[in-house]
């Protein structure tokens, strides 16, 4: 149910400067979702009444995203005002009348999960602070701000790294970028920050320090997990951060039954659902929103990209993408599944074979050394090696429909618009230019012509030639 007394504030409007890239900080993906999308699905499962999002670098980019993954956030624009408190100010004002807790939380974060944040929300309920922050004690707290407290061991303020004393700057508790304020005091509090400061920004992280001054009691969530509070400053640690993700993703899968035999060589998309007894073999890519039913096996050296594939299903050292693999199939290896490929039940599609835009019946095989684009393939068909559908005319693509039944030799290309009836059969090399019926066998062969002699003559001197010499004189 809503939680009416909760708005999120999600700080989303930062460059990232040191990131070195055209794209927005919060737009860098990991685990299938931008870092901000990781943040707004949390935010969601939180079920709060409100949740703003702070944007303002390349403004348009990030909205599109949000607008397309998480359209019931509202976005809020801010200003040229520059601060975490400036943007949470102007966040406050799309919400004028809300008067419960506010979480904020930053959108470069994406490992704090529910349960972590639910609990710290609870706490700042319970201890009746007017602000609860959470921090972590970490053995390097270099580029965070220092949470510094009193003799009586209460937060007294934050201290950003930049403005820090030194005595202050050895502090090695930080403050983690999130916050539960009651709102009124939030409010009444953000009007009164400047920006006297080195950066001449509006500091969200003054408000405890004014909250302390007047009375009010500043709690901090101390957790016991560091890694729920890292941000993303640079590659680096954007590659730390997934790595970190996709151990937490690998883990809960692993305890739902899957079998994941290297999980430091498995990376599984956030958004992929896999049943249990499925294995998952070393060097395994799950991207998107693949699904993947009970005792299907999948590598090694396999990447899949939004597939579905069936119950105990076989997919070895393939690259798929938007394919559908039927129950009880079998590709690979070395296969490349585009877009639009079906694999009906107990399929093959072998070696070294491409398929485009083709549906393959149940219990058809394409084994080996193959093309097949924009094709209907019916039950129980086998395409003999290297067997290439031939759709397109330089002008347009065309389709090939093959029936129930139909086998074809090897090194057949089928020139499309063509069709091959149901039980029909080609000659090796055959080029089929026109439909062929059903029970058919279609050829395109020319008579064998052998010229005696002709090594001898146009390759005198080769291995070869003195081969043929040998050979002839023993008989």
């Amino acid at each position: 149910m809503t939680d009416n007394n909760l708005a999120i504030i999600v700080l989303a409007a930062g460059q990232g400067t040191r990131m070195k890239s055209r794209l927005p900080k919060v737009l860098h993906p990991i685990a299938g979702r931008p870092l901000v999308g990781h943040v707004l699905t949390t935010a969601t499962r939180l079920q709060a009444r409100h949740i703003e999002v702070v944007v303002r670098y390349e403004r348009d980019q990030v909205v599109g995203v949000i607008a397309a993954q998480h359209p019931d956030a509202d976005v809020v624009d801010q200003d040229e005002i520059p601060g975490t408190g400036r943007a949470v100010e102007v966040a406050l004002e799309a919400i004028p009348d809300f008067d419960g807790d506010v979480l904020i939380l930053s959108g470069d974060c994406p490992l704090a999960d529910e349960q972590t944040l639910s609990a710290f929300v609870a706490e700042h309920r319970a201890t009746g602070a007017s602000a609860t922050l959470m921090t972590a004690v970490v053995d390097d707290p270099t580029g965070y701000g220092r949470v510094i407290r009193d003799d009586a061991g209460d937060v007294d303020r934050i201290v950003e790294q930049k403005d820090a004393t030194v005595d202050e700057a050895a502090v090695n508790e930080i403050n983690a970028g999130m916050y539960v304020f009651r709102a009124a005091a939030l409010r009444e509090n953000l009007a009164r920050v400047g920006v006297d400061n080195a950066q001449g920004e509006k500091y969200l992280t003054d408000v405890p320090g004014l909250l302390r001054g007047a009375g009010q009691r500043v709690g901090a969530s101390v957790v016991s997990d560091v890694s729920v509070t890292y941000g993303v400053n640079d590659r680096a640690q954007l590659a730390e951060v997934g790595r970190l993700l996709n151990a937490r993703i690998v883990r809960r899968w692993q305890l739902e039954g899957v079998t994941i035999v290297d999980p430091a060589t498995t990376w599984i998309d956030d958004e992929a659902k896999l049943a249990a007894d499925v294995t998952l073999l070393p060097n395994t890519h799950i991207v998107g929103a693949t699904v993947i039913e009970s005792g299907a096996v999948i590598g090694p050296d396999t990447s899949l990209a939004d597939c579905e594939v069936g119950a105990d299903a076989t997919v070895r050292r393939t690259d798929a993408n938007l394919a559908v693999i039927g129950a009880g199939a079998t590709v690979g290896p070395f296969s490349y599944l585009r877009p639009g490929t079906v694999l009906g039940a107990e399929g093959k599609i072998g070696a070294y074979v491409e398929t485009k835009n083709a549906e393959i019946g149940e219990g058809s095989k394409v084994p080996h050394l193959s093309y097949v684009g924009d094709a209907t393939i019916g039950r129980g068909v086998n395409l003999g090696a290297s067997t290439i559908t031939a759709n397109y005319d330089d002008v347009s693509k065309h389709r090939t429909e093959i029936g129930d039944e139909v086998h074809t030799g090897s090194h057949t290309v089928l020139v499309a618009p063509v069709k091959l009836g149901a039980g029909a059969k080609t000659g090796a090399g055959a080029v089929v230019r026109k439909d062929v019926p059903a029970g058919a066998l279609a050829m395109s062969v020319a008579p064998q012509r052998n010229i005696e002699g002709w090594v001898e003559k146009n390759r005198a001197g080769t291995g070869a030639a003195e081969a043929a010499a040998r050979s002839q004189t023993a008989e």
